[in-house]
């Protein structure tokens, strides 16, 4: 095995020394490419990158590939993933707010424009014949109901801007809200689809890989 002789960074020589030492000081950084060495067959010194044996010293080391994320962890499959999780969800609860609203709008159409007939309702229930109980049923049927069916309405409107977020996995929290308000029965009278929907939604809103993918 061939002898070496280095000059190092203090310009004074030193060896002779091994090749199997001379790879040790350049995986060390001791060394480098334009480090001169001089074989014991040499006359002169040249830089190390001109000793053909020492070539695979200086090669750039190899690159291990790097394994692409788990589908559904991260990058846009887990975007994708989310997307297809919340679209059934978010669906339901478009369809149940168009519901409710459809029936709020009608219910106040009718309150407005069609008044029952309250005197017939009283004589065919006689516990209706009490003032008290007649002044409630004509605010239920007048200005109270109104008011009650346009606030229907506006939650109608939120349940389903709601919907629009979550299944776009925008606003977190106003998806999450939608989905609350879809379940409450003297919000949305429409409870009977908003409230499986609503549980659904939440359940898959609070899932990580879900929640995560929310802008």
């Amino acid at each position: 095995m061939a002898n070496y002789t280095i000059i190092g960074g203090d310009g004074k020589q030193y060896g002779p020394i091994t090749g199997d030492d001379l790879r040790k000081w350049i995986s060390e950084g001791r060394l480098n490419a334009q480090s001169l060495a001089k074989a014991d067959s040499d006359a002169e010194f040249r830089a190390l990158s001109n000793f053909p044996e020492l070539a695979d010293a200086f090669a750039p080391p190899i690159a291990m590939p790097i394994a692409p994320p788990p589908f559904g962890t991260a990058g846009t499959d887990g975007r994708d993933a989310a997307l297809l999780r919340v679209k059934s969800p978010a669906v339901g609860l478009k369809v149940t707010a168009i519901l409710n609203g459809i029936l709020a709008l009608w219910s106040v159409i009718k309150v407005a424009f069609f008044h029952s007939n309250l005197e017939q309702v009283y004589a065919g229930i006689p516990q209706f014949n009490d003032p008290g109980v007649q002044q409630i049923i004509h605010l239920a049927d007048g200005p109270l109901g109104i008011a009650t069916n346009f606030f229907s309405l506006a939650m109608s409107v939120l349940v389903l801007v709601g919907a629009s977020k979550m299944q776009s996995l925008r606003s977190y929290e106003f998806a999450f809200a939608a989905s609350i308000v879809a379940m409450v029965p003297c919000l949305t009278p429409c409870c009977i689809l908003g409230l499986p929907f609503g549980i659904w939604a939440l359940v898959v809103l609070c899932k990580p890989e879900v929640k995560s993918q929310f802008s």
